[in-house]
């Protein structure tokens, strides 16, 4: 029914632990002709079946989803999604400080969707497919969705043009796969903890909300009273409006982008009405700290990933160290710095001495309060470590 993979000897100790990626060098043969995004059945030598998963011409040859023999249709997809939306219920609703209707429905290997992101706004998800073979199997996942979520399903929008693979990618447009009257649901209002946030799937940066950090804000809030507060790379705003709410005296937010500061300025009036706490800087961030002799009791550093392979890791981790050093600079006595990292490429321990390195540069003395990393509803699949791509540190300088 499917073609076939067969690895070289020793090759299925890694399936076999359940990792799913099985990398080009590892197959002696194919059988059948796969093509980009076929459905293949992977075997070892001795052609005993060890999973099913997407074929790609490429480094990561299979992306495994199953690791049993199945048909894989509506009822196996549908059933996955199902159990992905439990897990939600779980980690979403449960003990939460108020309301949240957007969160992250799948996250890729985590979930056992490999290539595939679907992020909930309130009834609206966008489908963000990073393979080939996600994307083409984007009707029965909708399929699925509409059976799970039932009226209260508004729109699904696919925005996989820019994530998918370059050549596969320009032939592609994003589109409604569900709904195509949605348009005017943007801006679409959502809550996280009741703290309200305007959503642009289609114009906005990835699927249009840091969805991972939810978790972070929430600890921010602990820290932000009677504070003033730098937000930096602050995009839509997350960090400010949970800092404002909290109780800061004052928050900056900046960022490179024009539109990001004008969607962060929208968000406070959201959610405070017009404020003189509040100021928003479209401005380059190292310029703004290098320019700016105005010290601050809590900075968030939230740059976008510095490194996308391991070829640029060590441009990235002078970065983090330039940011971090002019960060740090800035902190009053007794300080708070969120600091985070989230290049999969820059792993925890490297991001931890590009940090201490930095501090040591400044010669100031840190304390380390807490180790972040993403929110639940980006699970990590314990056996595939690289899904644990956001890391970040709660400091105290003094």
């Amino acid at each position: 029914m499917y073609a076939k993979v067969i690895l070289n000897a020793g090759k299925e100790i890694a399936v076999k632990r359940l990792h799913p990626w099985v990398f080009s060098g590892a197959i002696a043969r194919t059988e059948g002709n796969p093509t980009d995004g076929d459905v293949v059945e992977v075997f070892d030598k001795k052609f005993t079946y060890l999973a099913t998963g997407h074929y790609y011409k490429g480094s990561i040859a299979v992306k495994i989803f199953s690791y049993s023999e199945t048909e894989i249709n509506e009822s196996f997809w549908l059933k996955k999604l199902n159990s992905a939306h439990q897990l939600r219920k779980t980690i979403v609703f449960q003990g939460g400080s108020g309301q949240v209707d957007c969160y992250r429905l799948i996250h890729g290997e985590g979930d056992g969707f490999p290539g595939l992101i679907l992020d909930f706004y309130n009834g609206v998800i966008v489908f963000q497919a990073h393979t080939i073979g996600m994307w083409r199997e984007k009707e029965k996942i909708v399929a699925g969705l509409k059976q799970i979520f039932g009226e209260s399903l508004l729109a699904v929008y696919d925005k996989s043009a820019e994530t998918l693979p370059t050549e596969f990618g320009k032939t592609m447009q994003n589109e409604y796969l569900f709904n195509s009257s949605s348009a005017e649901l943007i801006p679409h209002e959502v809550s996280e903890n009741d703290h309200k946030f305007l959503i642009d799937w289609q114009t906005g940066q990835k699927t249009g909300f840091f969805l991972d950090q939810r978790d972070n804000r929430a600890l921010l809030g602990q820290y932000a009273k009677g504070k003033k507060v730098l937000n930096s790379f602050c995009y839509s705003g997350g960090f400010s409006i949970y800092a404002l709410k909290a109780g800061a005296e004052l928050v900056h937010s900046v960022d490179v982008s024009k539109k990001a500061v004008d969607l962060v300025n929208q968000n406070v009036v959201l959610n405070f009405g017009e404020t003189d706490k509040h100021e928003a800087y479209a401005e380059d961030v190292m310029n703004y700290l290098k320019r700016n002799d105005q010290t601050y009791d809590l900075i968030i550093l939230d740059p976008p990933a510095y490194a996308k392979n391991v070829a640029k890791r060590h441009n990235a981790v002078q970065g983090y160290k330039r940011l971090n050093i002019e960060g740090i600079k800035r902190l009053s006595k007794g300080g708070i710095l969120f600091t985070f990292s989230c290049s999969q490429v820059v792993d925890r321990e490297l991001f931890y001495n590009t940090i201490m390195s930095a501090a040591l540069e400044v010669g100031r003395q840190v304390k380390v309060l807490h180790h972040l990393t993403q929110g639940a509803d980006h699970p990590v699949n314990l056996f595939h470590p690289e899904g644990s791509y956001l890391k970040g540190l709660v400091l105290y300088v003094e």
